[in-house]
């Protein structure tokens, strides 16, 4: 599926500098004597503002500092893989975020950065806006479209800051200069919600508008559509297990399934194929591609575009030609333990999970924590990077899929027991995500049947370990494993670590922030 033009358009946008929600990111110079204000004015202008506010989307996994994968950042606090890399020192913060052990000094860094650069992006392109409208200087319905799409942005942005970090540095407002974002509590205190509830009262503002499509033309794949609103909604609203919001949620994902446009692919393999990218099950994907990318160690800002340097991460480090894929850093083996979980007949298991046994010579020098069982939907397959110009092993043109409508269907059902709906229809939409897996319909939908059906329909895909949290399951799930083989994990898992340590970085920056509690 052709990759979106917005994406490709934003690897020629001006980065800004990669920093924290304090620093110097936020000050504007304009390339031209004319104010940033006075620049950003009219129509095919403006689309450039917006342009760079997706640019963030794609920094995750590296940003020229941090190698920072926002779905395998989640997995590995959970319990299908491991960190692996060369041993407890390669990406050491890594190892410690899967201990529950992270630091202020030693902690993650690259998606607080990135998602902060995203959100006072779309700060800026909200405030250019307002400007044109005041001015005449765009269309009522161009304002109102563009508007919608840079306020549901920029909840995609905050949710990742939110379920990481909790009590984090909060703003609407462009701002420049030194300013630093009042801190609101995710939770410090009974019943305190700041965050969740600024956030989810915007979102539905931009939601009932309804002046973004259900989906976009093949120009504009990846930018925010009403359907991929309505899934960022339903991803709050269940993690924040709000239940005033239950109702809403439901009908949105009710929306989505009563659209035409959207149905489950026929083939999972199919899926998560180049082929498959952007189908008729995709809500919302990162786009990523190879196409002539140029994106290098050494080239300043490019290293923020083009391609993906995952597949180069999780993969196993030697390359097996009869199967094309290349070597990879040994990072994010797959537990055998969480291979076991997937019932025979389970096609989703081999989509999901390359065994390399099969392919292994006898020079093969396993890494860290090595099992032989790797992210599939992730590996480092030659043919994804062919066409890059740069360091091909850090430019894979492969999608990171966000929300896809098997989780449509997994949520509604979920969400139809919550609120006493009709258990008939929450057991048929269970049944139609796991008969396309080749599996037998269960009799009934139970909260403990759809979190293990949303592990091996998602796996990899970094929902377990926030699945585990909002459902109360964590501490009984993740605890210490003395006696599990590759196991560094020597700590259980706690409310207490429910958020990451602010970093030092930003206490440094900003004495009025206030440490996350235990840390």
């Amino acid at each position: 599926m052709k990759k979106t033009n917005i994406l490709v358009m934003g690897l020629m946008a001006g980065a800004l500098a990669l920093t924290g929600c304090s620093d110097s990111f936020l000050e504007e110079q304009s390339k031209t004597q004319q104010s940033a204000d006075e620049y950003y004015t009219g129509e095919e202008v403006m689309l450039q503002s917006v342009v760079a506010s997706y640019s963030p989307v794609q920094w995750n996994d590296w940003n020229g500092v941090q190698y920072n994968p926002q779905h395998i950042m989640a997995d590995i606090m959970a319990d299908d893989i491991f960190v692996g890399g060369s041993g407890p020192g390669d990406n050491k913060f890594w190892h410690l975020m899967a201990n529950y052990e992270s630091t202020p000094l030693e902690g993650m860094t690259g998606i607080w950065s990135n998602m902060y650069s995203g959100v006072k992006r779309c700060n800026d392109a909200l405030a250019y806006l307002e400007n044109n409208i005041e001015a005449g200087a765009i269309r009522p319905e161009v304002y109102k479209a563009l508007n919608a799409e840079e306020r549901v942005l920029r909840a995609y942005y905050y949710i990742w800051l939110w379920k990481f970090w909790g009590n984090v540095p909060f703003t609407f407002e462009r701002v420049s200069g030194d300013y630093q974002y009042p801190q609101l509590a995710a939770d410090w205190d009974e019943g305190a919600t700041e965050v969740y509830n600024r956030v989810i009262t915007d979102l539905e503002e931009a939601i009932e508008t309804n002046a973004l499509p259900m989906y976009w033309d093949e120009d504009n794949l990846g930018r925010m559509s009403q359907a991929a609103a309505y899934m960022l909604y339903a991803d709050w609203v269940l993690y924040q297990q709000d239940q005033s919001r239950y109702a809403k949620a439901l009908g949105y994902m009710q929306k989505i399934i009563g659209d035409s446009h959207y149905q489950l692919d026929p083939s999972y393999e199919h899926l998560f194929t180049v082929e498959g990218e952007w189908g008729q099950e995709s809500i919302f994907e990162v786009n990523y591609s190879d196409n002539k990318t140029a994106r290098g160690w050494g080239t300043g800002d490019a290293i923020l575009a083009g391609g993906t340097v995952v597949p180069r991460l999780c993969s196993a480090p030697a390359p097996f030609g009869e199967i094309g894929t290349n070597d990879g850093w040994g990072f994010a083996p797959v537990r055998t333990d969480a291979y076991a979980t997937f019932q025979a007949g389970d096609t989703r298991r081999d989509v999901s999970i390359l065994d390399v046994t099969p392919y292994l010579t006898a020079d093969f020098a396993p890494r860290y924590q090595n099992t032989n069982l790797w992210l599939n939907k992730h590996y480092a397959y030659a043919a994804l990077c062919e066409r890059a110009t740069g360091d091909k092993q850090m430019s894979y043109g492969q999608n990171l899929r966000v929300y896809r409508y098997a989780e449509t269907l997994l949520n509604a059902a979920e969400l139809l027991l919550k609120t006493g709906g009709d258990a008939t229809t929450a057991k048929n939409y269970l049944n139609e995500v796991r008969r396309r897996a080749g599996l037998n319909d269960l009799s009934a939908a139970t909260e403990d049947a759809l979190l293990a059906e949303r592990r091996h329909e998602f796996f990899g895909e970094g929902k377990r370990y926030f699945d585990l949290v909002r459902t109360g399951r964590a501490a009984q799930v993740l605890v210490a494993e003395p006696n599990v083989e590759n196991s560094e994990r020597t700590r259980a898992w706690t409310s207490a670590r429910k958020y990451l340590p602010i970093p030092y970085t930003e206490l440094a920056s900003d004495p009025a922030l206030k440490q996350n509690p235990n840390y």
